[in-house]
């Protein structure tokens, strides 16, 4: 995994400036802390920092053939298949990245539908003065543009171009409303002013300081339910799983899982014992908590079923309030989803024996496992329901304003998806897999283990494993009112100690009940944030800390907590200060005037 960045620059532009160039490079050195490099040709520029998985020796970037350059955050996980296609390629590299570089030289922008795997590639043409941008279907990889003062700018995080004052740090209202009423944002557009996302699936050709062609590639296929039995459907997936778990653990570095008790990891769980010799290296996160749910127990069950070893991390009230701050930091292109919590102490307990771990993410998308998609089934008047109608500030009087448009991103993502064949369940699931998977459940996965160095990998969220689940009928995924019906019975097959069809507890961390411990000392704080402050009455916010015993309001609590890290790290400009109490007391110096590139910024404060 690595992290890239670069400038295409319009004719008449001044060059690249050094160093802006070392601002991107120092602000994505987290992402690849193993080594760096560019590369400028005129008005020109690719940046990478990387962290080393394959080819550890040779397969530093950019990568060079003929007359273009590649750099790269991704895993290509057919590059050895790839590279027995390309007889005639001359490979200077092991590389799983010289490969994409190779079909781009044969098939151009079209090299991108032979990839399979994660990734985020930028690829310069010298001859044509052209750069390709190139993201992975599901969009596990992030990559961002925007346009700057003589031309695009990219780069695989927003911060990197607000660190190198490419962008202002100006919020854009509407993808705030949608973060607070649904913690994560929709679409093209980040919720900084001209900062976009290159969509899932999307290849741009770029030149002169702009985009001049987009294409995509879909994630998940065409078409209705298709006709299948449960007996044929439960081999296809098994032959599915087996091939994406197999190309998802290549890799020259030691590497392990992420497991909980759930259904998806345990799956991953499985697949892995079958496939590797050695015992299998598992981590858990668990919670120090009164009542919360922990998946500490059932976790072990399944690791001494299948003689992984595992390890534990236990996450506690105190380390929470400590570390916070930088927690929230982490999450640029922001998502409030609590989740962060333990995916940022896993990454950081991983990154002692590993470089690499798969996880579970994705399970629920592509084979139907969340309660919304069975309400989603029923028409309204057998008590269906919208996806994500209510927000969650919703009757609870805290906003100055009530949220309006909030939903307008999510509602468009429904129609995309209502292509012609598809149910109601596949339509819910193809509107979360466009928007709730890529901008929160992968967003949050990459930031918080990029964080640390560490690599993700999703095996259940592969183009192999979605044409073999997504088109399955209705009543193989959904059944008895369970979800994830074929999954649970390929499991009850092949690690029956799971128990696929026990009732099981859902995964939440405790941070209600841990913000009503300290929601006294916290309301104030919260409501005294400049961003906060903007957007909502301080005594209705403190009000609400000091009540937030239920679960709405506590959620609602929680988003505002990490609205107001969030803002003072990424439209402040301010670094964490100590703990989360620490940090929301520190004083907030006056907007000073910073200059970069011949341009004067300010950085706004809402």
């Amino acid at each position: 995994m690595c992290g890239i960045a670069g400038l295409v620059l319009s004719p008449g532009a001044a060059l690249p400036d050094p160093a802006t160039l070392a601002a991107l490079g120092r602000a994505l050195a987290h992402r690849g802390p193993d080594g760096s490099g560019h590369a400028v040709v005129g008005r020109i520029a690719l940046v990478q920092t990387r962290l080393a998985i394959i080819d550890l020796e040779g397969g530093d970037q950019p990568l060079f053939a003929g007359p273009a350059a590649l750099v790269c955050n991704g895993e290509i996980y057919n590059y050895r298949e790839l590279r027995a296609g390309l007889a005639d390629a001359q490979f200077a590299t092991f590389s799983d990245c010289e490969p994409p570089l190779h079909l781009w030289l044969r098939n151009g922008p079209d090299f991108a539908e032979m990839l399979r795997g994660m990734y985020a590639i930028a690829i310069h043409e010298r001859v044509a003065r052209t750069v390709t941008l190139s993201r992975d279907p599901f969009g596990i990889k992030p990559l961002y543009t925007a346009q700057v003062p003589g031309g695009l700018a990219f780069a695989s995080e927003p911060a990197a171009l607000l660190a190198a004052g490419l962008v202002e740090r100006r919020l854009r209202p509407a993808a705030r409303e949608e973060l607070l009423q649904m913690q994560f944002t929709t679409g093209a557009d980040t919720i900084f002013e001209g900062v976009q996302r290159v969509l899932p699936g999307e290849t741009l050709t770029c030149a002169e300081g702009r985009v001049l062609e987009r294409r995509r590639i879909a994630a998940l296929p065409d078409g209705g339910p298709e006709e299948i039995g449960e007996d044929e459907a439960l081999e296809r997936l098994d032959r599915a799983l087996t091939e994406s778990v197999d190309l998802h653990q290549r890799s020259d570095v030691p590497y392990g899982m992420f497991l909980s008790g759930g259904i998806d990891s345990a799956c991953v769980l499985a697949l892995m014992a079958r496939l590797n010799s050695q015992p299998v290296l598992a981590y858990t996160a668990g919670f120090a908590a009164p009542g919360a749910a922990d998946e500490r127990i059932a976790a072990g069950e399944l690791a001494r079923a299948v003689g992984a070893r595992h390890e534990t991390v236990e996450v506690t009230e105190a380390m929470v309030w400590q570390h916070l701050p930088e927690i929230v930091a982490c999450m640029d292109d922001p998502a409030a989803d609590y989740a962060i919590i333990p995916s940022w102490f896993l990454a950081r307990r991983a990154r002692n024996d590993v470089k690499v771990v798969l996880s579970g993410e994705g399970g629920d998308e592509i084979f139907a496992g969340y309660g919304r998609y069975r309400s989603a089934m029923r028409p309204w008047w057998l008590g269906g329901r919208v996806m994500r109608g209510r927000g969650s500030f919703d009757r609870l009087d805290v906003l100055r304003s009530p949220a309006a448009g909030w939903r307008d991103g999510i509602a468009a993502a429904e129609a995309r998806a209502a292509t012609q064949g598809r149910s109601r369940l596949a339509v819910a699931q193809a509107t979360d897999i466009a928007d709730w998977l890529a901008h929160d459940l992968l967003l949050k996965l990459d930031r918080c283990l990029m964080a640390h160095g560490v690599e993700g990998r999703t095996p259940l969220l592969d183009t192999g494993v979605a044409a073999a689940a997504f088109r399955l009928p209705d009543a193989l995924k959904v059944r008895d009112g369970r979800g994830k019906w074929l999954l649970r019975k390929w499991l009850e097959r092949h690690l029956p100690a799971a128990r696929p069809f026990a009732p099981k507890q859902g995964f939440t961390v405790p941070i209600g009940a841990w913000i009503a411990n300290q929601g006294a000392r916290l309301g104030p704080l919260v409501a005294a944030q400049p961003g906060v402050a903007e957007i909502a009455d301080p005594g209705r916010v403190t009000a609400l800390f000091r009540a937030c015993g239920g679960r709405h309001e506590g959620f609602a609590a929680w988003t505002l907590l990490f609205y107001a890290l969030w803002h003072r790290a990424h439209i402040l400009g301010l670094q964490p200060a100590g703990d989360v109490f620490e940090t929301l007391a520190a004083g907030i110096p006056v907007p000073r005037l910073a200059t970069s590139g011949g341009r004067r910024l300010r950085h706004a404060v809402s």
